[in-house]
């Protein structure tokens, strides 16, 4: 078994991996749309891919790339991301004068960095991959921000340790693939539609699943690309497509939408923690 992730060894999306298939063969792809040609191609069998940061918000590219594809989601995990400076063994605080790193990472450390006086912020493809940009250039000048598990696997020390901007800072990734994760029940269902543009057709939308009780626990919208100030909306459902109440919604949506869209029926995260399915990394220790 084979799952697909975006960044170096020592990202937080190959935690995300391990969490998801503690099993699976870990194949690190360079960028988000090799991660989908991965699990479309059939090098690996799933892709993970991060979606949103309590600390920074929406990864809006990863919502455009799973409308482009036809890989639907299988699953969702959650991550603790804790991110660390790290230098080069013989490196000092003192000497550091450039900063590399994810943009979301710098994001969600930005108060921290702000206190970085005289350093160039710079930012890159992937956090791990900034740790190895340092280790294989060997700059005593640069420092990246990334797990501790990067500086592991580069060699690297922390210069200063839980950078972020607050200590609650998750990741939620989605799983995608062509088959089932059948251990898992689910109850979550992600949906895309679009909408005339016209007066109440949104409350119209919303109210389709808010009249049979049915929690909507996140709505982004999207430009939708060639048409100027229209839009798509992404929903999370908390309920099973299957579900009857979810699958009348969904009837009721399609009446008036332009466009409706199922993305994946899958276990929430949350159900998993409830149901306490083992967890790799407290099984490991």
């Amino acid at each position: 078994m084979r799952i697909a992730y975006q960044g170096e060894p020592g990202a937080f999306s190959e935690a995300a991996a391990e969490r998801v298939l503690p099993e699976a063969e870990a194949i690190p792809c360079r960028s988000f749309d090799e991660v989908f040609a991965a699990a479309e191609g059939g090098a690996a069998e799933y892709g993970v891919l991060p979606i949103e940061n309590s600390i920074g918000g929406t990864i809006h590219r990863n919502y455009d790339l799973l409308l482009e594809h036809q890989l639907p989601i299988v699953g969702e995990v959650e991550v603790p991301v804790v991110h660390q400076l790290l230098a080069l063994p013989e490196a000092a605080m003192a000497g550091i004068r450039r900063v590399y790193s994810h943009p979301q990472a710098l994001a969600q450390c930005e108060k921290y960095l702000r206190t970085l006086s005289g350093v160039e912020i710079i930012a890159t493809y992937d956090t791990a991959g900034s740790a190895k940009l340092i280790a294989d250039g060997r700059l005593t000048d640069a420092a990246a921000v990334a797990s501790a598990r990067a500086g592991e696997v580069f060699g690297l020390k922390p210069l200063a340790s839980s950078i972020q901007d607050f200590d609650d800072n998750i990741t939620r990734f989605l799983v995608v693939g062509r088959t089932p994760l059948h251990d898992r029940v689910p109850d979550k269902t992600t949906i895309v539609f679009s909408l005339p543009n016209e007066a109440e057709s949104l409350w119209k939308a919303l109210a389709a699943f808010a009249l049979r009780g049915l929690d909507l626990t996140k709505l982004e919208s999207r430009p939708i690309p060639g048409r100027p100030w229209e839009y798509l909306f992404y929903v999370d459902v908390g309920a099973a497509y299957d579900d009857v109440k979810c699958g009348r919604a969904l009837s009721q949506l399609a009446e008036f939408a332009h466009s409706v869209r199922v993305l994946g029926s899958y276990a929430s995260w949350r159900s998993r923690e409830l149901h306490r399915l083992p967890d790799p990394f407290e099984v490991r220790a």
